[in-house]
């Protein structure tokens, strides 16, 4: 049974090595619009989508404008659309097999660099009336655990970005901070010999006058 059991694990794992269904994930800079296309196998298939805007390419820039997402099948009706959106994971289910549309847009002056994933989950059903009976339940157990490995790898992705973006926030947010103490510092300094100058010739004025 305990070997059964670690054939069952090899050959799962081997499924999900080789199999080309795998999660397909890209990291762009965009500039105004930019679109990519995923062309589902299957009807009824779920489309598992997530992204995260990284990154805006400014030092100084703090705004949370995020990015805009339209989601459209193959015959162009609207599947989602979402609107100044940093980070978004979602699904759906596709009624039709074919081109599915991805198109982000920016209305931010500034570059931003966003991590995109999409991901097919796709379920093979076995006859159960087969000839081979009691080899068709392994392999639809295998299929099941495929996918759920296929799943916790989409997961970890979208966690991935999301610390990486926290990580370039938190890095941004303590240059400005540096930045800030340093300019605040300068100001004070400034106004510090300013006042000093000041005083040295009101004091200067008063000891001439007292002299007359």
């Amino acid at each position: 049974m305990k070997i059964g059991f670690l054939v069952f694990v090899a050959v799962a794992l081997l499924a999900f090595l080789c199999s080309p269904n795998a999660v397909y994930g890209i990291r762009f800079v965009i500039d105004r619009e930019e679109c990519f296309s995923h062309d589902v196998k299957y009807e009824g298939d779920t489309i598992h989508v997530s992204f995260v805007v990284i990154k805006a390419d400014s030092t100084w820039h703090n705004s949370h404008e995020g990015v805009d997402l339209v989601v459209k099948g193959p015959t162009g009706d609207q599947i989602q659309d979402f609107r100044d959106k940093i980070s978004e994971k979602f699904e759906f289910v596709a009624h039709q097999k074919g081109i599915h549309h991805f198109c982000f847009s920016n209305k931010s002056p500034y570059y931003e660099t966003v991590d995109f994933d999409v991901h097919e989950s796709h379920f093979t059903y076995y006859d159960q009336h087969a000839k081979d009976e009691h080899f068709n339940p392994l392999l639809e157990q295998i299929s099941k655990l495929e996918e759920a490995l296929y799943n916790i790898q989409f997961e970890q992705h979208w966690l991935e970005a999301q610390t990486e973006r926290q990580a370039i926030v938190n890095e941004a947010m303590s240059k400005r901070a540096v930045h800030k103490a340093f300019y605040e510092s300068a100001a004070l300094i400034g106004a510090s010999v300013l006042q000093v100058y000041l005083l040295r010739r009101l004091f200067e004025r008063k000891l001439g006058m007292s002299r007359v």
